[in-house]
């Protein structure tokens, strides 16, 4: 773990006093902006110095080989990796004839700030050139919420004395290097320089680029333009040129003491896989252009509008922690602006906030992003789920290659062909399949979107349901198994009947058949006959569920309560995360689990287990659960919270909630971890909130650790937003309008009406038993130490 920035505290913003050049990556990637198709990281304007220079779009990459020590059957022939697209946000500026520069002259005050309510980042700096000249530099800037293609800028440049002359270079930068780029020379000489030039223009204050990748054949074009003002007698002077890789806009302004140059920088970014340079280039241009009748002050406006409807529903607010409230709305604005206008692309795992996982897509988008986005924003969920649908025929081809039917989605991917070159921990974790429609299914549910689920959902679900049919075989009793297979948790792998995945496959398999049911004539036209329908249920019917009688648990797949145990004693605490110093075959023998994998089906298969059994089995993963992964805590603190370990609960949420803020692996440099950010939401609405979707409906178990006085949020429900608003001592339930909602609270139920608040108490707690315990050196984060007493 690194040392912790200090962050300061505000409940809607988050803001960093100072200029620490060792933290530069951190903070580049809390202050991130991104819409979903265009992301900018939180870089300084100028351009330098910088840790990595971060200009991305969703679902823009380049290939390059994939190296293998020894090639196989079914290895992907080539990998993706998300590039640099020409940077559009640099202002490189000049005091007289000093370049602006903190790590040189003197830094009086250096601030910037993270705006959730606004969706800006804004900065505020104080400086006194090596020749005695004193400026401050104040910008604002934002990828608009309303503008997909557009990011923006407000740069002010204010004399403190003079006369000086104060120039900017306004620039898009092509071909930026990537900082994390694999170790083969292959993949380097790949990515190098990754942007062909295939055209570039300047008229006035606008200049483009056009570029194409050299590998996977991609187009894309950047304008930038500006509107320049100044308050001095002195007119600025504005000039463009450009390159292949350069375009640069130079304003010169004479500034007597007081005196300010004002420029408002708009950017358009457009890509194709089909381009033609004439045809990006208008693309670009238009964007611009009507950022430009838009204005600065309308796109601020929009910013805060689409800001404002979100949070009316997605925000939660929580009493008692203001540190808490902070990471919490942190996190929401992240998820939110992942996907907020990706429109028919992924959610990768670091969104577009950095190039980690090589801007790759996994299973925790569907399983930890979606759920949250259904619930707040269920449109970007339904554009996610719609572009897994766009990638189906590369599933199909996966799957036949494999030798199975239905489809097969890529475990890491882009454009949705597979891109890991690991099997064992990646080809074969099949859950993805099941993730995906647990999705769909929770999608419709939620929204009642029958128009999606007749034209995507229901063939997700019949073609992953076919894979599991030809995936599985049956015994002689008459069990349907899953062998083979990598759960949640890659610490195991090539597993038989990984209880998580054979209860996905089991959800999935009744959810294909139920849809099938709701819609015959579009399974009709999907081929899908009354016996393959049959098949389905009675291939969920026969699905094998593990269990250890002799210890009173589920292992976590067949025989792996058996095996030798980690020898936790023995490994020193500067040996994890484990996979970076034992060989995998050690781990893959062994009962140590890096994430939550069973403890991960009793939440997400949660009715196929009893409270008696979730507690004896989350006693028994604690002890072997090291968390060398991101996406463990917040799954943890639903559980414990269910078995009434509700302060062990808090601990895995402040560990959730901190991850990022305090950097607590060591690699937030690379991007932000966006599914971890998205179980904090989990753990607060599932665990504390106990909300659980069930074939009863809609349930809720409200029960706050002593650190919490308050916690409140909203979920959208069929076109309904209802807000719960938890204490100690009850829970009130308030339907903003619609008809008539019926819930649970614990094994209450209750008929909510709109505009009538429904006030339910907190029945006392059970016994929980003793706190259970985890490997040495391993217990979550204390609540105390990640918030203070």
């Amino acid at each position: 773990m690194t040392r912790p920035l200090p962050f300061d505290i505000a409940p809607w913003s988050i803001g960093l006093s100072g200029i620490g050049l060792t933290s530069l990556a951190h903070r580049e990637s809390v202050f991130a902006l991104s819409n979903g198709h265009l992301g900018w990281r939180g870089n300084l304007d100028e351009g330098e110095p910088h840790s990595t220079p971060g200009s991305y779009l969703n679902g823009f990459f380049e290939e390059h080989p994939m190296p293998y020590a020894e090639d196989g059957y079914g290895y992907p022939d080539s990998g993706q990796s998300v590039i640099n697209v020409p940077d559009g946000k640099i202002l490189r500026l000049f005091v007289d004839d000093d370049p602006f520069d903190v790590r040189r002259g003197r830094v009086i005050r250096h601030e910037q700030r993270l705006d959730f309510r606004a969706g800006t980042l804004h900065r505020e700096v104080e400086w006194t050139s090596p020749a005695g000249r004193t400026v401050t530099v104040t910008s604002t800037r934002l990828v608009s919420l309303s503008h997909r293609s557009i990011a923006a800028v407000r740069y002010v440049v204010r004399a403190a004395d003079g006369p000086l002359v104060a120039t900017v270079q306004s620039e898009l930068l092509a071909n930026e290097p990537l900082t994390e780029v694999h170790p083969d020379p292959r993949v380097k000489d790949a990515l190098a320089a990754p942007l062909e030039g295939i055209g570039h223009h300047e008229l006035g204050t606008r200049a483009t680029l056009v570029h194409r990748t050299r590998r996977s054949g991609l187009g894309v074009a950047v304008t930038m333009d500006h509107v320049v003002r100044g308050s001095g007698a002195h007119t600025p002077a504005v000039t463009t040129e450009v390159s292949a890789d350069l375009a640069r806009t130079t304003i010169r302004a004479r500034l007597d003491a007081g005196d300010h140059l004002e420029i408002t920088k708009f950017v358009g970014h457009e890509w194709s896989d089909s381009p033609e340079p004439d045809a990006l280039r208008d693309r670009a241009e238009a964007a611009v252009i009507e950022a430009l009748e838009a204005g600065w002050d309308g796109l601020v406006d929009d910013q805060r509008e689409r800001l404002d409807d979100y949070w009316a529903c997605g925000d939660v607010v929580v009493e008692g922690e203001p540190r808490l409230q902070q990471a919490v709305r942190f996190a929401l604005f992240h998820v939110f602006q992942a996907a907020a206008r990706a429109e028919l692309r992924s959610i990768p795992g670091k969104g577009l906030t950095g190039a980690g996982y090589q801007g790759h897509t996994f299973w925790d988008s569907e399983t930890f992003v979606l759920p949250v986005l259904t619930s707040t924003a269920p449109a970007s969920a339904e554009q996610a789920l719609r572009w897994r649908h766009a990638t189906l025929d590369h599933a199909r081809e996966r799957a036949e290659r494999l030798g199975l039917r239905g489809a097969v989605f890529a475990w890491r991917t882009v454009d949705g062909r597979e891109s890991s070159g690991y099997w064992p921990a990646s080809m074969i974790a099949f859950h993805l399949g099941a993730d995906i429609a647990a999705a769909v299914r929770g999608y419709v549910r939620a929204t009642g979107d029958d128009a999606f689920e007749r034209e995507a959902g229901l063939e997700i679900l019949a073609e992953t349901a076919r894979m599991w049919v030809s995936l599985g075989r049956w015994d002689e009793a008459g069990r349907f198994h899953l062998d083979g297979v990598t759960g949640p948790d890659e610490y195991s792998a090539m597993v038989d009947d990984n209880v998580y995945t054979n209860l996905a496959a089991r959800a999935n398999l009744e959810g294909a058949a139920e849809a099938a049911g709701r819609h015959p004539d579009v399974a009709g036209s999907l081929g899908v006959t009354p016996n393959e329908i049959d098949e389905w249920e009675r291939t969920a019917a026969g699905i094998a569920v593990p269990f250890d009688a002799a210890l009173g648990v589920h292992p976590q797949s067949a025989g792996f309560t058996e095996r030798e145990r980690w020898d936790f004693a023995a490994t020193d605490p500067s040996e994890y995360p484990l996979q970076e110093h034992f060989p995998y075959f050690d781990l893959y023998r062994k009962q140590v689990v890096k994430q939550a994998d069973l403890v991960l089906a009793l939440y997400v298969a949660h009715e196929a287990f009893t409270l008696e059994e979730k507690a004896r089995a989350f006693a028994y993963y604690e002890p072997l659960t090291v968390r060398d992964s991101s996406l463990s805590a917040g799954v943890q603190a639903v559980i414990a919270a269910e078995v009434g370990q509700i302060e062990l609960a808090a601990d895995y949420l402040a560990e959730a909630a901190t991850l990022d803020l305090d950097d607590l692996q060591g690699d937030t440099a690379d991007g932000l971890h966006i599914a971890s950010l998205a179980s904090l939401w989990i753990a607060l609405t599932a665990g504390f909130g106990g909300m659980r979707h069930g074939a009863a409906g809609l349930r809720f178990a409200p029960r706050l650790p002593p650190q919490l006085t308050r916690v409140s949020f909203g979920i959208r429900v069929a076109g309904r937003t209802l807000h719960l608003d938890i204490t100690p001592e009850a829970t009130e339930y308030r339907l903003a309008s619609g008809p008539d909602l019926a819930v649970h609270h614990f094994d209450r139920p209750l008929v909510l009406r709109a505009g009538v608040a429904s006030v339910a108490p907190t029945p006392p707690a059970d016994p929980a038993g003793p706190r259970p315990t985890q490997p040495p050196g391993r217990a979550p984060r204390a609540f105390a130490e990640a918030f203070g007493d």
